[in-house]
């Protein structure tokens, strides 16, 4: 058998690619879209890629199973559990619990593990050559490394109103399957730490069932499933805009991109043009660098592992955006992108210079140190605002300071004040350096932001309130 974990940092997000050598064939699950991955893979190993299967209905990444199925004639294996409502609208082979697959000499064994979503399924594995009991589970969204999937999605992302409880129900049913497998059996879930589809994910990339029945909180509760209920529904983290979606893309039979498209760079004309259209700014460079000479209008959302679910914050998918970023940074970006089916690039500007040819002029964010926060602190009559997710700022935070979350602050900026300074402040920067900007392109020129954020505010030996 060959085995391979592909982990995408950006979202968090495993797939798997695992082969039968002698048969030269290949099944892969749960692919993202830039899928020259998985076809680079199968061209050194000389396997066919002949099944791609999914776990379930992904809500925080573009799938990209039909495109390798375009590109590679492979038949497309997906769930027909769930009822009507959660049948894919495309060509595929239907899969219920019990079906098995073989790929080569590997079997692969459906079942229905419901509660994350409900047609979600896991794919137990058994290498018939070696050993003739299963030796793997892949679980998309069902189990994690310490933690286990969410069921709360479909009501906050998608609006599927009441689905939260029912799923959450359905969890504790589906723990009984995974806790009657052996004790051996690998487990390889489909995200890792980082990931909004839980609250506690692990950092590892996989466990095994024993390990997790031990460990993981969600088998604590014996028989008292309401208390399992009310624990799993508490202080999951606000899903991305975005998931709604992904939800439905997902679903639906939409365009495919079979290839990483390339941007194209935009003159000083070009990039006037499409301002003046209404088209929005990106600009991935380090907040520093931003904050010391900013194109007006732009949005700072770094190039960095959550570029791709800020962005899924703020871009809708329907209007065009550029990108100011560092050409040899191009394809990581639109990789990213294209992740989470944003594949509305216009162009891209490499920096500040074509706007400057233009005859724009810059401007810079007004960043304090804790010094100056402390001052106007102490001085009152300023307003602070915490930009942090609710979880972080019940577990303690600066007192007297308004909780905004970053991700719904353009939602809510009647909660910003316009008549006094406001300082805002994320855990360590970053998200404090996107609100700014966002704020700054709705006109407050009242906002300062203080950069070192509760991280300094901490080390300091300055207290916190819950």
């Amino acid at each position: 058998m060959y085995f391979q974990h592909i982990y995408d940092k950006s979202l968090a997000q495993g797939s798997y690619f695992i082969g039968c050598q002698q048969a030269g064939v290949a099944a892969v699950i749960d692919p993202k879209r830039d899928v020259d991955t998985y076809l680079e893979i199968a061209q050194e190993q000389k396997m066919r890629i002949t099944h791609i299967l999914e776990t379930h209905i992904h809500a925080d990444f573009l799938s990209g199973s039909r495109e390798l199925a375009a590109l590679t004639g492979a038949e497309i294996y997906l769930s027909d559990e769930g009822g009507v409502e959660w049948q894919y609208e495309f060509d595929h082979i239907g899969l219920r619990d019990g079906d098995r697959m073989q790929v080569g000499n590997l079997e692969l064994t459906v079942l229905h593990t419901p509660g994350h979503t409900p047609e979600s399924l896991s794919f137990l594995l058994s290498d018939k050559p070696a050993i003739d009991v299963p030796v793997m589970l892949f679980t998309g969204d069902f189990v994690f490394v310490g933690d286990i999937g969410r069921p709360d999605l479909l009501e906050k992302a998608a609006g599927m109103k009441g689905t939260q409880e029912t799923g959450a129900h359905q969890l504790f049913a589906s723990l009984r399957k995974f806790s009657a497998l052996p004790g051996f059996v690998q487990v390889w879930p489909g995200h890792g730490a980082g990931s909004a589809c839980g609250k506690a994910l692990g950092s590892v990339p996989s466990t095994t069932t024993g390990y997790e029945i031990l460990r993981n909180w969600a088998f604590r509760f014996g028989q008292n499933e309401e208390g399992f209920v009310q624990y799993l529904l508490a202080d999951q983290p606000e899903p991305p805009r975005y998931f709604a979606m992904m939800k439905k893309l997902n679903k639906i039979n939409r365009p495919l991109v079979t290839r990483v498209p390339a941007v194209a760079e935009l003159g000083k004309d070009a990039l006037k043009a499409a301002l003046d259209k209404g088209y929005q700014l990106i600009d991935t460079r380090d907040k520093t660098a931003f904050a010391q000479g900013y194109i007006p209008g732009s949005i700072n959302i770094q190039g960095n592992n959550s570029f791709n679910t800020w962005a899924g914050w703020f871009l809708d998918y329907e209007t065009p955006f550029i990108l100011l970023a560092d050409p040899g940074k191009l394809d990581d970006l639109t990789r990213k992108l294209m992740r989470i089916g944003l594949d509305n690039i216009h162009g891209y500007i490499p920096s500040v210079q074509t706007w400057l040819d233009a005859g724009g002029r810059l401007e810079k964010t007004a960043v304090i140190a804790i010094d100056d926060f402390k001052s106007l602190y102490r001085n009152n009559g300023i307003q602070v605002v915490d930009l942090r997710g609710a979880t972080e700022y019940q577990s303690g935070h600066i007192k007297g300071a308004d909780h905004v979350f970053l991700g719904t602050l353009p939602d809510n900026l009647d909660k910003i004040s316009k008549d006094k300074k406001v300082v805002i402040h994320c855990q360590s920067g970053d998200r404090a350096t996107i609100g700014y900007s966002l704020l700054a392109r709705k006109g407050y020129h009242n906002v300062l932001n203080f950069s070192g954020s509760i991280n300094k505010w901490e080390e300091d030996g300055n207290p916190v309130v819950q």
